[in-house]
């Protein structure tokens, strides 16, 4: 299937808007369809796009995973339902760590998440609701690269093949499927998204299970976790367009109260990025990274050491795995 890319520059909003609500409107017609949120820009802009086309008429989840950052389900329920949309929460926690125990190998962490997702959170789901299509928020970055063979993103199925209505026993619908994470940005904010979300950094589909290097558990994610607030509560006014904590996977040899300690790592990385295609590392002042470092290893348990990524992408990617 040949995608044809609507550049920011040709992007116009209101018209955009209006072609998408028409679309999703005319295809799903009399029948249901349901949505995941995840509070990201392309899932919440899919939901605005969603509830305008189909009003009652499409169902929306938030799926906690385990996997998102501290309190973002209640968040963003809470922040949907003030805007009039209907938020269902979905506890799955227990379905996505089963599927991702013993698991080290990238790939293979991507995989156990789309099939915890598609087959059994949201086919169970569908069925019970009756819905026959599911709206994603599928960009074009994310098409770009898995078909190049750079990283599977969890969402990508029709475009390698991947029968929806036989495999998992709905149609999908991807309406930004055209655009990059600017213009996405722009269609958010015109729908009337608050600054909040349209203005979000970046955040992977698979969420915090791509900054584990290694086997993701619960321990493993909740280090993770508090990590992120962290990076995220330090570097939120440095303009960056994505900034991530990764915890790896080795420990390493640090001192605590004078005594030999074999401890954690964490890496941070922060981008300057347009479009997610190409980045370079954000030139931090070193006084930032000292403090980043500081707290990392004061309120993070067991972290004896802190890094900092300086390497473009490419050879890099944004996300560890």
């Amino acid at each position: 299937m040949e995608i044809k890319e609507i550049t920011l520059k040709e992007l116009n909003p209101e018209k955009f808007i209006e072609e998408k609500v028409r679309y999703i409107s005319s295809v799903v017609g009399d029948d249901l369809a349901v949505n995941a949120l995840s509070g990201g820009v392309d899932s919440s802009t899919v939901t605005m796009l969603g509830h305008r086309a189909l009003g009652d008429k499409l169902e929306t989840f938030f799926i906690d995973n385990g996997l998102m950052r501290e309190n973002e389900p209640e968040h963003i329920a809470s922040l949907f339902e003030d805007l009039g949309v209907n938020i269902e929460l979905i506890d799955a926690k227990k379905v996505f760590f089963e599927r991702l125990k013993g698991i080290e190998d990238p790939e293979e962490k991507r995989e156990a998440i789309t099939r915890a997702f598609y087959k059994d959170v949201f086919g169970p789901l569908v069925r019970k609701s009756g819905a026959k299509y599911l709206l994603q928020g599928t960009n074009y970055t994310d098409v770009e690269e898995t078909v190049a063979g750079i990283k599977r993103q969890h969402n990508i199925l029709e475009q390698v093949g991947i029968n929806t209505e036989e495999t998992y026993g709905y149609g999908i619908i991807e309406p930004l499927i055209q655009l990059r994470k600017p213009a996405i940005r722009k269609v958010a904010k015109a729908l009337g998204l608050p600054e909040e979300i349209y203005n979000r950094p970046p955040f992977p589909g698979p969420a915090l299970a791509t900054r584990v290097i290694g086997e993701v558990t619960q321990e493993r994610v909740e280090i993770v976790r508090k990590a992120t607030k962290i990076v995220e509560d330090e570097l939120s006014d440095t303009g960056a367009f994505q900034y991530l904590a990764i915890l790896h996977e080795d420990g390493v040899t640090g001192i605590k109260e004078g005594k030999r300690d074999y401890g954690l790592q964490i890496e941070v990385r922060c981008w300057d990025s347009k479009d997610a295609t190409t980045a370079s590392p954000t030139r931090l002042p070193y006084e930032t990274l000292d403090r980043l470092a500081e707290r990392l290893a004061k309120e993070v348990p067991n972290v004896v050491s802190v890094t900092y990524n300086i390497t473009k992408k490419p050879p890099s990617t944004i996300e560890a795995i």
